[in-house]
């Protein structure tokens, strides 16, 4: 039979290999330097710009988009041209994909340390990178598919099949997630509220994690160990099985993340078991990714790349079996809102995507450079260092988080709280957190050394940017042999099987929000919650800005610990005008649901200046800004009328009055300031981030007539608001 010649873009390879080891050293320096400032809150604490909070979704983006995103890009790119026999179908593209990725990373690094923020886990980039963010995740996926579709070779081997399910399901996750309405370029208001809000930015957070950092490394498993340990695929059923499995179950499983919320009872019902489903396939491709070596461990020994691709798979399965068994409310309950869930993650991050990163890096490296890697001692040290600065890392975290979790549920004899001071919950933990740090910086140290010596594998070799291959020609479908299987004729019509891909991951979310969007007895409505003031809607704006929601949450479970510690648990009405959510993810703080009128304003204004005068042993930074930057009091008539658009009931014509509104409530508060020794400007920060914490959690218990600083609303919603105070 005749045959083609070919080249392979090694380039592109190239490219992306460099990025990610780049990406991944910045990725987790800044990961080192929030982790420092948890026992050492001051630590850079002169620079606003580089605070704990704005930090935190800097390094969660590194690691996730730049690191990740880039190993993504590498394995696709190296692996999908050898399984299709074929060159990527645009060089043009292959190049806008690389560029335009890490044109996003850099207008990523230098928004969110200025305050620019959606304050959603994992998609935190406002609109217009977040559009960019689609404009180049489409070229990578119409690059990749018409590859597909030219392949050389009509069997689409397993890897492709998680390559085609990433692709198409970030696609949909990311646009849903990021429906917002624009302020201006730098602000805009998510399109959904409260519980709808949760619901979908979990449904994207689970799923990018599934979608972002399992599947396309799954892809990966299924082509590099088979070609490290030059032995085939341990089960060809089993890959059918675990993928479609896989990919048809994850996308329920997003409100395990909301248990004990105010989100619906039923949604949390289908959360929890659809997570325990996902045991099955997730470790009948831990099963076939790691039988598929039978025969080759005595390599394992031997190979770096081996070394690291079996602990990345066991890492796999541990957390794989982890996150449903958290799933389980009697799990849940202690586990979330602690530090045993950093931990979960970051045996996740730290082993099985950094594991099987460098894994390929370790393969592709040589062979693209047509030499020998530098050294394999510092390959060993690499790996050693890896694997016990996370396990360094991990221990005392998921130690620290049970910790956690009893000290806030204890009570004495007398049924009371045993620890009644959150902070002496905080100051148990620092040692846990310096050993973290310590764990961190060794597997930073094997990052450094690892990269070192591909940079020294590249010096020594010669890049091959084009490589020679050859292929026999492709067959016609026409002429093809009848397939055995329906699966294996599945496999050689890649627009059916990627339709069928897309209808099994919109099921889940389907089922899930919708009933939640559509129907209003799922989210029933308070008379007397009330939209923000604009002073409030400033400082609210303000706290997300200073990603204040990485440390304190705003959500009161149903606990007999956490009502006689906060306050009444929280209801989902509360929640109708939070554009974004702000119920958090974890407590290195106390809940601020109920903060509203606990302490007098003199005391919120001394405790942003100097946490510790209000709380001896506080990790909490200092934000002194608050008291000398000004609020831009022009854009609140914008934010006023982008509410509006959105549903929120201001009376028509306040956008004109609601600058005059901010300053009324603003002096009031600054008089009262003053009033205590503490001089303070009506625009600054600090009076809108004190009005926005008393207003926390009051409406519950408010009379929407006695408000000091009512609003107007308009004629409908004043009705409605009426009838339901007589109701």
């Amino acid at each position: 039979m005749a045959t083609e010649t070919f080249y392979y873009d090694n380039k592109i390879v190239r490219n992306f290999a460099i990025a990610t080891a780049i990406w991944g050293i910045v990725g987790m320096l800044v990961g080192i330097i929030i982790a420092i400032k948890l026992f050492a809150p001051n630590f850079l604490g002169f620079i606003p710009e580089l605070s704990y909070g704005r930090l935190r979704p800097l390094h969660t983006n590194a690691v996730v988009f730049a690191f990740a995103g880039n190993a993504i890009f590498l394995g696709v790119y190296y692996s999908l041209q050898r399984l299709c026999k074929s060159r990527m179908w645009s060089d043009t593209l292959s190049k806008l994909n690389f560029w335009g990725w890490q044109a996003i990373i850099v207008s990523a690094a230098l928004t969110l340390p200025l305050g620019f923020t959606q304050s959603k886990e994992y998609a935190e980039l406002e609109w217009p990178i977040a559009i960019a963010i689609a404009v180049v995740w489409v070229i990578f996926g119409v690059n990749m598919m018409m590859t597909i579709y030219k392949r050389r070779v009509k069997h689409m081997y397993v890897a492709i099949w998680f390559y085609i399910a990433t692709f198409i399901t970030v696609a949909v996750l990311h646009i849903v997630n990021n429906l917002v309405l624009p302020v201006d370029m730098l602000k805009s208001y998510s399109m959904f509220a409260g519980v709808q809000d949760a619901l979908v930015q979990w449904w994207y957070g689970h799923n990018a994690v599934a979608f972002f950092l399992t599947t396309p490394f799954l892809g990966f498993m299924y082509y590099f160990i088979p070609k490290a340990a030059n032995r085939p695929i341990f089960s060809y059923r089993l890959s059918i099985v675990h993928f479609w499995a896989l990919i048809f179950i994850y996308i329920w499983a997003g409100p395990h993340h909301l248990l004990y919320t105010a989100l619906p009872g039923w949604a949390q019902s289908l959360g929890v078991v659809f997570s325990v489903m996902l045991i099955a396939p997730s470790w009948g491709g831990m099963i076939n990714g790691l039988f598929t070596l039978r025969g080759a461990w005595d390599r394992v020994r031997q190979d770096p790349v081996l070394k690291f691709l079996v602990v990345g798979v066991t890492a796999y399965g541990m957390a794989t079996f982890e996150g449903p068994m958290m799933s389980f409310k009697s799990v849940n309950a202690i586990t979330h809102y602690t530090d045993y869930v950093i931990s979960h993650v970051h045996t996740a991050a730290l082993a099985w995507n950094g594991g099987l990163t460098f894994a390929m890096l370790y393969f592709i490296i040589p062979r693209i450079f047509g030499t020998k890697l530098h050294s394999l001692k510092l390959a060993n040290f690499h790996f050693w260092a890896a694997t016990m600065g996370m396990v360094i890392y991990v221990i005392p975290i998921y130690w620290g988080g049970i910790t956690q979790s009893l000290m806030w549920k204890e009570f004495t004899a007398d049924g009371t709280l045993m620890y009644p001071n959150f902070m002496e919950t905080v100051t148990h933990l620092i040692p846990m957190y310096i050993a973290r740090t310590l764990g961190g910086t060794l597997y930073f140290t094997g990052v450094l050394v690892g990269s070192y010596n591909l940079f020294m594998t590249m010096k020594q070799g010669s890049l091959i940017a084009d490589e020679k291959a050859e292929a026999q020609v492709a067959v016609a479908e026409s002429a093809a042999r009848k397939e055995s299987t329906f699966h294996r004729w599945l496999e050689s019509k890649p627009t059916l099987f990627t339709i069928l891909t897309t209808v099994a991951i919109l099921i889940g979310g389907i089922v899930e929000y919708v009933p939640t969007a559509l129907i209003s007895s799922n989210v029933p409505t308070i008379a007397s919650v009330q939209p923000y003031t604009p002073l409030e809607l400033e400082g609210r704006d303000i706290y997300i800005a200073e990603g204040c929601v990485g440390c304190h949450s705003q959500m009161i479970r149903p606990f007999r610990s956490e009502t006689e510690r906060y306050g009444e648990y929280s209801k989902a009405g509360e929640f109708v005008y939070d554009r974004p959510f702000l119920w958090g993810s974890k407590r290195t703080g106390p809940d601020l649901h109920r903060v509203g009128g606990k302490y007098p304003d003199s005391w919120h204004y001394m405790h942003f200046m100097n946490p510790y005068s209000t709380s001896p042993g506080s990790i909490m930074p200092a934000y002194p800004w608050f008291a000398e930057r000004t609020t831009n009091v022009d854009r609140i008539p914008a934010k006023i009328r982008t509410l509006q658009r959105l549903g929120v009931p201001y009376a028509e014509g306040f956008d004109q009055d609601a600058i005059a509104h901010y300053e009324r409530q603003a002096r009031e508060i600054a008089e009262g300031l003053a009033g205590s020794g503490f001089n303070v400007e009506w625009n600054s920060q600090m009076v809108a981030m004190i009005a926005y914490m008393q207003r926390l959690g009051t409406d519950i218990n408010a009379s929407p007539e006695g408000r000091a600083h009512a609003i107007p609303l308009r004629d409908d919603a004043q009705a409605a608001s009426a009838t339901a105070s007589q109701d």
